[in-house]
């Protein structure tokens, strides 16, 4: 893969920035607007080289997170390197999930990445997160999932805390997507989600304007403590 490098002002020397790369930065900037988007501690990711940012996974598309890759993208030039689900990396979504530098596991691209000094950033929640009732909402559920405290170890990463009010707003969740779509065997562990926005069921309306204030935590460097590297 390679990632999404682009300056945001396009000058010279630089590449086309891709339509995808285009594509996502306008979709998060007028969310940015709906749902008047605002941010504190954003000092945080911009100096002392590359982290991995570990944020809450607020309904249905981790928007703070969303929103937050635009931000840094205006101010540092580059798409955070987001790992998501590894069933937008088959079929036609692989190209622009190449274009907008995601990744679906550790490998070589996040080597790369961490080398130019960008960060990274996982939701470890999920869909566990992403889609429950509306009656489930603000508890950070990873369980077991320690995958991020390996990445970050794996890479000697500082880890930066992210959430925020008003992600559980946007839609009106009416189950667990997450026990459903295992209970009925969806395929590629695909969550299986009512919802309800402002105009209708989701995907068909839009989020409800609920207001996003994100809080971004210091970060937290275990591995300059002396922290061991987790083996498995």
């Amino acid at each position: 893969m390679t990632p999404a490098q682009h300056a945001p002002d396009g000058g010279a020397g630089q590449r086309a920035t891709p339509a995808s790369v285009q594509a996502w930065l306008g979709l998060w900037r007028l969310s940015a607007r709906w749902h008047r988007y605002s941010v504190e501690g954003l000092e945080h990711l911009l100096d002392g080289g590359p982290k991995l940012i570990v944020g809450y996974h607020g309904r249905l598309l981790a928007w703070d997170l969303c929103i937050l890759t635009t931000v840094l993208y205006d101010r540092l030039g580059y798409l955070p390197h987001s790992v998501v689900h590894d069933m937008f990396a088959t079929g036609k979504l692989r190209r622009v999930v190449d274009e907008l530098g995601f990744v679906t596991s550790d490998g070589p691209d996040l080597d790369a990445a961490v080398a130019r000094g960008e960060h990274l950033l996982v939701a470890p929640g999920g869909d566990r997160e992403a889609c429950r009732s509306h009656c489930d909402r603000y508890r950070v559920d990873w369980g077991d999932r320690l995958g991020y405290l390996r990445l970050a170890a794996r890479h000697r990463l500082p880890i930066v805390p992210v959430a925020a009010s008003g992600v559980d707003d946007t839609y009106i969740g009416l189950h667990d997507g997450h026990a459903l779509g295992r209970r009925v065997g969806m395929p590629a562990r695909i969550p299986l989600w009512l919802a309800l926005g402002p105009f209708g069921p989701f995907p068909l309306s839009v989020p409800f304007p609920a207001r996003i204030h994100q809080v971004i935590g210091p970060p937290i460097d275990l591995w300059h403590n002396g922290v061991p590297a987790l083996d498995n």
